[in-house]
């Protein structure tokens, strides 16, 4: 299959002040010493190659006090242009929710604030035909109702099993939102999402239980190019296989703190900034 990039408008946030505090996720080990330099120099290494293949980034500033900004995916889902704002699970995340309204108001772009929790794109992937939501273990299925009225577009709800996999950006990735074409780690999901994912994605790419492990499914597609961590062996060439350009990307170290690839990387669907500021 012929397959095409699109220009992208993605938000990310420096991890200047990046640690592993506690332990939120099976990643995350606080006794791990963390190299701060290290992630920017891992973070500025992503956020170039992603100018560098013709697409527009944003930066949100970071926070004092605040170490998994970094992971921008999860602030906000924003679709046609409108935005959704996350409330997150854990208490020490809730001040993210304010940095990021604090930037789209700054840019000229309305907030909505959700009754329910709901952390951003770790749990909803955009399709052409779907909005994916993952519940199980953050977002509850309430916050599906609220975004599907939000946003106007069907949802998925896809229940999450694995306590590894607990946004649905580390178990599932959307490589050709046109196409419907998707990849995800089957083992992640209740069978009964299962069957629902082999249903309406019957071409779907199956991610390896090693791959999936390397947070390989936690990537960012343009359409064409893939970049996902580059310990996920098995997906190169399988993604080759079916038209696509992966392309690895080291974030070891942010890794450390549960992310990879798309957690950093908010994609801004609809938005013309320079519009809206004017």
């Amino acid at each position: 299959m012929s397959h095409r990039a699109t220009p992208r408008c993605y938000l990310m946030c420096r991890p200047t002040y990046f640690d592993v505090t506690d332990s939120e996720t099976p990643w995350m080990d606080p006794d791990e010493p963390v190299n701060t330099a290290e992630a920017v120099s891992q973070w500025e290494r992503l956020r170039d190659r992603l100018r560098g293949l013709g697409h527009t980034v944003e930066e949100l500033p970071a926070r004092p006090g605040l170490p998994d900004m970094v992971f921008s995916a999860n602030g906000a889902t924003v679709i046609d242009g409108r935005v959704l704002g996350a409330r997150f699970s854990y208490r020490s995340r809730a001040p993210e929710t304010a940095a990021h309204r604090a930037w789209f108001l700054s840019h000229g772009v309305a907030f909505h604030e959700p009754e329910h929790t709901n952390e951003g794109e770790g749990d909803y992937a955009v399709t052409a035909s779907h909005l994916l939501a993952g519940y199980g273990f953050r977002t509850p299925l309430a916050a599906h109702a609220e975004a599907q009225e939000f946003f106007g577009r069907p949802v998925l709800s896809l229940e999450l099993v694995d306590p590894r996999y607990y946004h649905l950006d580390t178990a599932l990735t959307v490589l050709d939102r046109a196409a419907d074409e998707i990849a995800y780690h089957p083992d992640a999901f209740a069978p009964a999402s299962r069957a629902k994912l082999r249903r309406i994605f019957p071409d779907a790419l199956h991610a390896s239980a090693s791959d999936a492990a390397a947070l390989g499914l936690n990537a960012v597609s343009d359409g064409l190019h893939v970049l996902l961590p580059h310990t996920a062996h098995g997906l190169f060439p399988a993604l080759r296989d079916r038209g696509y350009q992966p392309i690895g990307v080291n974030v070891s170290e942010l890794t450390k703190g549960g992310g990879g690839v798309k957690c950093c990387v908010l994609e801004l669907r609809g938005l013309d900034l320079h519009k809206n500021t004017g």
